[in-house]
């Protein structure tokens, strides 16, 4: 049996894996927590109700989604459904880490709900499914890790962008962090032609409907994504078992 001295190595050595990891990110997380601090400001809110937003909610796509259609006066019920609907992906999220982490003590449990997010999912479910024989604490450490680097850096920069607001030049294009974190956390996870499908079918329904008010179509497209990618599954894997 491992000794205690090994076991923290082992969990110390996953966190600082997962520190390495969750690194690169930091390329893009500055400059898209200062832009929500930027629109945040510009929408009207002042600094610390840009921080709580982002305190509270730490979710970023959601929280774009939210800002712009409070800046377009869309009704609560649209802003609170769109949100919700943009985070959906957290609780498929959420039920693919649970065997990896579910044995977990409850309030790391908690911290790790709130702190799913793109990055640290994608980081760890990749880094679980390579080492399958992590203990839970491992697990545990490596998601802490991954979020250690972003998680103070999000928050500083949402409030170093309403601290500057409107100061930041145009050309800066702080806008490209969005597009350009998904891509980089959506890219390597196309790793069936299910997932290539169903990446593929929401992307052209998006930009069917992108005239729908209210930014309604990504909902749209990214539940019919989600039908097409299950739907190829379910061929694929009918044609694989034959006749």
């Amino acid at each position: 049996m491992p000794s205690t001295t090994a076991k923290k190595h082992s969990t110390s050595r996953a966190y600082w894996t997962g520190f390495a990891d969750g690194t690169p990110f930091l390329l893009v997380v500055a400059p898209f927590a200062m832009l929500f601090g930027v629109l945040a400001t510009e929408a009207g809110l002042n600094v610390l109700e840009t921080l709580s937003f982002s305190a509270v909610v730490f979710a970023g796509a959601a929280q774009f989604t939210a800002l712009q259609l409070m800046q377009e006066n869309a009704p609560t019920a649209i802003v609170l459904a769109s949100a919700l609907a943009v985070n959906l992906r957290v609780a498929m999220y959420s039920a693919s880490l649970t065997p990896w982490i579910g044995a977990a003590p409850l309030w790391q449990r908690a911290l790790a709900a709130y702190f799913t997010v793109d990055q640290s999912y994608a980081c760890s479910i990749v880094q679980f499914e390579k080492e399958p024989q992590m203990t839970v604490p491992q697990r545990m450490a490596y998601f802490s890790g991954v979020l250690s680097p972003i998680v103070p850096l999000w928050y500083i920069c949402t409030v170093l962008g309403a601290l500057v607001g409107t100061q930041i030049p145009d050309n800066w294009a702080l806008d490209f962090a969005l597009p350009i974190t998904f891509l980089a956390l959506v890219a390597p996870m196309l790793r069936t032609a299910a997932h290539v499908i169903a990446a593929l079918v929401a992307i052209v329904v998006s930009l069917l409907s992108a005239g729908v008010p209210y930014s309604l179509g990504l909902i749209i497209a990214g539940t019919i994504g989600m039908m097409a990618g299950a739907q190829a599954e379910v061929w694929l894997e009918r044609k694989r078992s034959g006749p």
